[in-house]
């Protein structure tokens, strides 16, 4: 039968070597956790990479989000997908150097984890990002955990893993207020991961309290905070969009296919900054683009671009994923090859966040691409939707 189901996350483009680490600080849900993803110091010999699905409730929610949530399809995945790995350092040594790397804060969707969108971190690591994926706590994460004091005996402690499953609405619950409610907290959790990263660049005392060989004392003076910006998809995407009013930090966001129905009315005329979505072909609607358009209205940059032939799966690790038995897990592939959808995801990214953040122009831009590349790009919003906007 051949192969039926694998996972091969492609190796780094750009000039850094990648290395990641896990960060949770604080032990409660109201603390935060994420997978920083870094440029690195190259590594003579074979260092460990991280698993891409860390733990079996991962792949347990990521299964039940889908709908197969029996213990005979979990077994069965587990023994199908195995533990693939995602090709850069774990815990390896940060890039020496004086230089502060602009940093990046990444959101997941609806269903996923802080490993899912590990192609697109890397390349952006690579770069020289630091890139944090955040993993959110308000049920939306396929699975994700945080940690609970537990008396023992005498007068020790221990920390025990408490687990929060992906949360679907109750029935009777009206959908816009139940994701918007979340939307708000995911963007908190994302100005929460950059307050932390800024307090560990100052020097301020934070603690990792997973067990790690990456000391956190490397980041100190090594990140720039006057070059900041969010980024997600789908749920992520209206996430950062979100974060951009929760304080003056992000100075752009990127969004792939933001999921635009969660956002509330009043929020469009208070985002005011530089914006670049990138969307697959069939995910946005009539009326999604027009809640985009209403995005620029301060005058900031709102780049808009469409991919031909990427599926909303397939600018997420996802794409990745082949053998007889994907469509079952993640629906049909695109018609676009998986590597050329990342390329295009990357150079897009990298060219408006280089421009918005004030750094040297030194990579591909989208005009440097192939012909065959740049026919499958559809620039700038399609024109009935232009039309249907003015006429609105």
């Amino acid at each position: 039968m051949g192969n039926l189901i694998s996972l091969n996350l492609p190796s780094t483009t750009g000039q850094h070597v990648v290395g990641c680490t896990d960060i949770m600080v604080g032990a409660g849900k109201e603390g935060s956790f994420f997978r920083l993803f870094y440029p690195c110091r190259p590594s003579p010999s074979q260092k460990q990479q991280p698993r891409w699905v860390p733990h079996a409730e991962y792949l347990a929610g990521f299964l039940a989000v889908r709908g197969l949530d029996s213990r005979a399809a979990l077994y069965g995945a587990s023994l199908i997908i195995g533990s693939p790995q995602v090709p850069v350092i774990w815990n390896g040594d940060l890039m020496p150097g004086k230089d502060r790397k602009p940093l990046i804060i990444f959101s997941h969707g609806l269903g996923s984890f802080r490993g899912a969108y590990s192609s697109l971190c890397s390349e952006l690591a690579s770069n020289g990002f630091l890139v944090a994926a955040v993993e959110h706590r308000d049920g939306s994460a396929c699975a994700t955990y945080h940690f609970s004091d537990v008396s023992a005996e005498g007068t020790s402690t221990a920390l025990q893993e408490v687990w929060i499953p992906f949360r679907k609405p109750q029935p009777g619950t009206r959908l816009f207020y139940f994701r918007n409610y979340q939307v708000h907290q995911r963007a908190y959790e994302c100005v929460r991961a950059a307050s932390i990263l800024q307090d560990i660049d100052t020097g301020r005392a934070v603690s990792n309290i997973l067990p790690s060989d990456f000391s956190l004392d490397c980041l100190k003076d090594r990140i720039d905070f006057t070059r900041v910006a969010v980024m997600g998809h789908s749920f992520g995407g209206a996430t950062a969009l979100q974060s951009l009013m929760k304080g003056d930090l992000f100075r752009c966001a990127v969004v792939l296919d933001a999921w635009m129905p969660v956002l509330e009315e009043s929020c469009y005329p208070c985002i005011q900054r530089p914006i670049l979505s990138i969307n697959s072909e069939t995910f946005q609607d009539t009326k999604s683009v027009q809640k985009m358009m209403r995005l620029n209205s301060a005058g900031a940059e709102l780049k808009y671009l469409t991919v031909r032939g990427c599926f909303h799966h397939t600018q997420t690790d996802s794409a990745f994923i082949s053998g007889h038995l994907a469509s079952k897990l993640i629906g049909p592939p695109g018609t676009m090859d998986a590597k050329t959808c990342l390329e295009i995801s990357v150079v897009s990214s990298l060219q408006f966040l280089r421009k918005h953040l004030d750094l040297a122009e030194n990579g591909l831009r989208l005009e440097n691409l192939s012909e065959e590349i740049q026919a499958e790009i559809i620039p700038n919003f399609p024109v009935i939707f232009q039309l249907s906007f003015k006429n609105h």
